[in-house]
């Protein structure tokens, strides 16, 4: 019984040397602060000092071993908890602003709406907003996925339109530096900030689906007025929070999926445990499932109606683009 026993513990070790040596090594590659060169030579050395402790594992020098690996793995946590967010940079244009709200009983006033016209990814004019809502007139929530990379990742922006024909759309993204782009495994340690847009429909979905060519699509949730009112102010307190203490993005933990949860409230519903909810590209179909889509049509007739392509490109994102993107869509009871 001792062997055994003793084979299964070295196993899990070893398992978790492995696991902690690459998550050390590539927080080292990501963030510690030296030169490239410097990085890179830390996080193989810590590489190299994890795959000598797995060996060791097998020998009679174990614990010796696992001491030292335990120590150097503390001094990483250390060095990895002292790494805040910065709240001020040389930020991309698109990302420059994070917006606030204030209620005034139930008007809401926004400060940093975002408003650019795009003539492409690269040419664009920017304009940053205050407006005005008043949540008495909000009357529907839509989902758009905007597919990046495939079938199974897109990008989630909630929208919510009003009984006066306006949509104000919500996008949680990385805050890229000037010149930045994004890296999902750069992201899972520390690499940039979060910032939550409010945005022009024209502008944060016309920007992907008539320059980016993702293929954007349109959900229409079931959503009581009352329920869509609720999940507006809770993006207004999370932009707010955001605004006084800055957050990093995850790529797995805080990102745009992390909407969902926020979504599947507006359905009155819970929000149980579910793949779809990491391959965020199968959300559509949890939705359908959990009832918060409009389960009266078949979910392949929305899936077909819900590409938005042809629609933006012959509006080619003009003051009608928000109607024109909906010509077609199948529409719970009630939404605009």
């Amino acid at each position: 019984m001792v062997r055994p026993v003793r084979a299964i513990i070295i196993a899990a070790l070893v398992l978790l040397v492995a696991f902690a040596s690459a998550w050390s090594s590539l927080a080292l590659w990501y963030r510690l602060p030296l030169p490239e060169v410097g990085r890179h030579a830390s996080a193989i050395l810590f590489g190299l000092f994890g795959a000598w402790v797995i060996v060791a594992l097998l020998g009679r020098r174990r614990f010796r071993a696992v001491l030292a690996f335990a120590a150097a793995f503390v001094l990483v946590l250390v060095w990895w908890s002292t790494i805040e967010p910065p709240a001020n940079g040389a930020w991309a244009p698109d990302v420059a602003r994070q917006v606030t709200g204030e209620f005034d009983g139930e008007l809401l006033t926004l400060t940093n709406v975002r408003d650019f016209q795009w003539r492409s990814t690269t040419d664009f004019t920017e304009r940053w907003t205050t407006r005005s809502y008043d949540l008495n007139k909000l009357k529907s929530v839509d989902m758009f996925m905007s597919y990046w990379s495939g079938p199974n990742i897109a990008h989630v922006i909630m929208s919510f339109g009003f009984d006066d024909g306006r949509y104000l759309a919500w996008s949680i993204e990385v805050r890229r530096l000037s010149g930045g782009s994004f890296s999902p495994l750069a992201d899972l340690f520390k690499s940039s900030p979060l910032v939550i847009l409010a945005a022009d429909e024209r502008d944060v979905i016309g920007l992907r689906s008539n320059f980016r060519g993702e293929d954007v699509q349109i959900y229409r949730l079931r959503a009581s007025p009352g329920a869509a009112r609720l999940l507006l102010r809770e993006y207004v307190s999370d932009a707010n929070t955001l605004a006084a203490t800055p957050a990093f993005y995850n790529s797995l933990t805080t990102n745009c999926t992390t909407t969902i949860v926020k979504m599947m409230r507006v359905a009155g519903d819970a929000v149980p445990t579910d793949w779809r909810l990491i391959v965020n590209g199968y959300l559509p179909e949890y939705a359908y499932d959990r009832g918060a889509l409009d389960t009266s049509v078949p979910l392949s007739q929305l899936r077909s109606a819900a590409h938005i392509a042809a629609r933006a490109q012959d509006d080619g994102v003009s003051p009608n683009f928000s109607r024109a993107i909906r010509v077609g869509v199948p529409s719970p009871q009630g939404a605009l």
